[in-house]
């Protein structure tokens, strides 16, 4: 068994030392405080989430996939990134996907045993059929996850890209990868839980990846979701606001365009920008390899 004391997230804060004795007002004031060291810790890693973003905008160019692996918070953290992406930019559940170490069953239920297995990570690698067009990222915010490791070991074998998210300093037998992205939040307000500051930090940059590279892919127009397809009521409203925005219908009318759309927003305000039915502006978009601001002119 491997002595993780040295590694920053297991290290005690000298902040909550006496967190068990402090008034509920002391002990949120100190959270709040530490969640404001994960902010900066992000900030710090910029050069190195940028990278990461062009990797994967590259990768998913060529038809590739986005994978995350993870065990526990990190694991889930990587499932509900995956998750969100299909309704937020109308993208194939397969491009971006979740991984979670103990299966889908873990991410109610924690399983934590299943991320000491390397061979475990390495076989979902396989079962994934994973290729060189692939991106795969492995997430441990203590860095030393076997099912983390095993799974990008694997993955560079096959040929994919790697990248490796991480609140610690370099371990020892590191896997190598293209990019790590290392934000260094340091020890959490209790000791060794890295679903706090760690698992702040993680988020953020998991929100970075996917939403930046969901632009680049040409998956919003200005700062708006515009690939948005209306699955549900919330996104209907959405959707219509969205085309009345850029339009300046008048909201009713935005709703009657978008439903001839048959709920593509992005389809909707090119057919009221260019004069053109759905199929003609499903073409032009085609041309325009989904960029808006070219396809409306």
């Amino acid at each position: 068994m491997h002595d993780r004391s040295h590694l920053l997230t297991e290290l005690r804060l000298p902040e909550s030392i006496s967190l068990d004795a402090m008034s509920v007002e002391e002990a949120v004031a100190v959270m709040n405080a530490q969640d404001m060291r994960a902010v900066q810790a992000v900030g710090a890693v910029q050069a190195d989430v940028a990278a990461a973003i062009r990797i994967v905008v590259a990768q998913l160019k060529k038809g590739g996939r986005l994978m995350y692996f993870g065990a526990g918070t990190s694991g889930r953290l990587g499932v509900l990134d995956a998750s969100e992406c299909p309704p937020t930019f109308r993208t194939d559940p397969e491009m971006v996907q979740g991984i979670i170490a103990g299966g889908m069953e873990a991410m109610f239920k924690a399983k934590e045993g299943a991320e000491d297995s390397a061979d475990g990570g390495a076989a979902t690698v396989d079962e994934k059929n994973v290729g060189a067009n692939d991106v795969v990222m492995g997430i441990a915010a203590g860095g030393t996850t076997p099912y983390v490791h095993g799974a990008l070991r694997r993955a560079a074998e096959r040929g994919a890209k790697t990248i490796f998210l991480s609140c610690v300093q370099p371990v020892p037998n590191e896997p190598k990868v293209d990019v790590v992205v290392r934000p260094l939040t340091g020890p959490e307000v209790v000791t060794g839980s890295t679903r706090l500051k760690a698992g702040t930090a993680t988020k953020l940059v998991l929100n970075m990846i996917t939403t930046l590279s969901m632009v680049q892919l040409n998956k919003v127009y200005e700062n708006l979701m515009v690939d948005l397809r209306a699955t549900n009521t919330k996104l209907w409203d959405r959707g219509a606001r969205i085309i009345a925005t850029i339009t300046s219908l008048p909201k009713d009318q935005a709703m009657d365009l978008l439903k001839k759309s048959d709920g593509h927003v992005k389809v909707a305000i090119v057919m009221n920008k260019r004069g053109v039915s759905a199929d003609e502006a499903r073409t032009l978009l085609d041309r325009n390899d989904g960029k808006l601001r070219d396809a409306i002119g």
